[in-house]
């Protein structure tokens, strides 16, 4: 990349102060942190503005109401790490493209059915009724079950698994180890011993979906268990039976979502985030990282803990919680004070 702040600031429609800041030439990216001289850097969460105050970056892309003096000649932006994403697409390496075909060492079953453009990995398996819409890719080492569907224009990565049946919508992006359709967790104790209940159900994923590596969304023990459009999914999440998850939500690594629980559009779930089963969480509702949650969460609430409650009662019962000390000393002093005294602590009836 060598561009000036001028054709950068074009490149991201963000506006520069003057002409003479507009020559700066820039001919690289970096964080704030790693930022030297000749490099453009992008200022997106307010925790980092003592360190813009001493970055050596050439420039930065801040918001457009941004109003403090750092070294970095400022380029004003509506949204400065959407612009920043734009700016890496100038330096990083070009995406890996697949041709399409089917690798000479892939299964693909007579009858399956592959629309054109689509490009079939090494090792990958494509089970019998498998449809597989344009242009989608299947990474090496992906197994494809019977009459399982995938939209066109997906990205499966390496060593996917969808199962029999599944549905997988357009523009859907798979992470490596995906794990769609393994059987739910369900067993009745009965006679001494635990009995597996069939698990006969799907697992359908809306477009625009993106599911990060090694999360695994069981299939429904009837029905579907369903991820709507737009949602994204990170790494090492794992999605019980018959669970629901609303549109554009956001569901952070290491959450566990328990069967059947239901979560409206934009909900948001933090890492490592646990519920139980049979509950709804509401449109717009954020949980904080860690939480358990065992309790319907109303719509807009923004909930922590464990138990998880309403964010500002967590907060209050943390901050008596930490007194407990200084209260214990000062109970123990009080009751040496009552021995030596003789009196008691006692309030009188």
């Amino acid at each position: 990349m060598d561009l000036t702040v001028k054709e950068l600031a074009a490149l991201v429609g963000g506006q520069f102060a003057s002409e003479e800041t507009g020559s700066i030439r820039i001919t690289g990216a970096a964080s704030i942190a790693e930022a030297r001289t000749g490099d453009v850097t992008f200022f997106g969460n307010p925790k980092y503005l003592s360190a813009l105050k001493n970055c050596r970056a050439s420039a930065v892309l801040v918001p457009l109401d941004f109003i403090e003096d750092v070294p970095p000649t400022l380029i004003r932006c509506e949204n400065p790490t959407v612009a920043f994403s734009h700016v890496l697409a100038k330096t990083a390496a070009a995406p890996v493209r697949f041709e399409p075909g089917i690798h000479s060492t892939a299964v693909v079953d007579a009858g399956a059915t592959l629309a054109p453009g689509v490009s079939i990995r090494a090792h990958t398996v494509i089970e019998k009724g498998a449809v597989i819409g344009a242009r989608t890719v299947i990474g090496a080492g992906s197994y494809v079950g019977h009459d399982a569907r995938v939209g066109e224009d997906c990205e499966v990565s390496n060593r996917v698994t969808i199962g029999a049946r599944c549905v997988v919508g357009s523009r859907v992006v798979l992470h490596a180890g995906v794990v769609l359709g393994g059987d739910g967790f369900g067993f009745e104790f009965k006679d001494g011993r635990h009995l597996k209940i069939p698990q006969t159900g799907i697992v359908q994923i809306d477009d625009d979906v993106e599911i990060g590596a090694n999360t695994t969304i069981d299939r429904a023990r009837f029905g579907r268990t369903w991820v709507g459009a737009g949602t994204k999914i990170d790494n090492l999440v794992q999605v019980a039976h018959n669970v629901q998850i609303g549109m554009h939500c956001i569901i952070c690594a290491q959450a566990g979502i328990s069967g059947s629980t239901r979560l409206g559009n934009y909900v948001v779930v933090g890492g490592q985030v646990g519920t139980v089963g049979h509950i709804e969480i509401g449109d717009g509702a954020q949980i904080g990282a860690k939480s358990g949650v065992s309790k319907n969460v109303p719509p807009g609430a923004v909930w922590f803990g464990y138990p998880a409650m309403e964010i500002a009662e967590t907060k209050d019962r943390l901050a008596r919680i930490a007194l407990l000390p200084k209260l214990f000393r000062r109970v123990k002093r009080l009751e040496q004070d009552s021995r030596e005294t003789g009196k008691s602590l006692r309030p009188p009836s």
